[in-house]
């Protein structure tokens, strides 16, 4: 059986020009547009960052 592609997405899809991360999930347009071709490992790897980086753009203001 086909497994779904784990993903941060959580549907709020805006980019901060200034750091290349979305808003809603942390992730760069890069590692969003290589999303389904990343493997598990990578895409774990891209996750485990995703905490940081939105605490990063809240530090900056850039989220409420």
């Amino acid at each position: 059986m086909h497994q779904p592609i784990k993903t941060p997405c959580v549907k709020v899809c805006v980019v901060d020009g200034q750091t290349n991360n979305c808003l809603g999930c942390g992730r760069t347009l890069g590692e969003i547009a290589r999303w389904a071709k990343f493997s598990d490992a990578e895409r774990d790897q891209v996750m485990a960052l995703l905490p940081s980086r939105i605490d990063a753009l809240k530090a900056a203001g850039k989220l409420g």
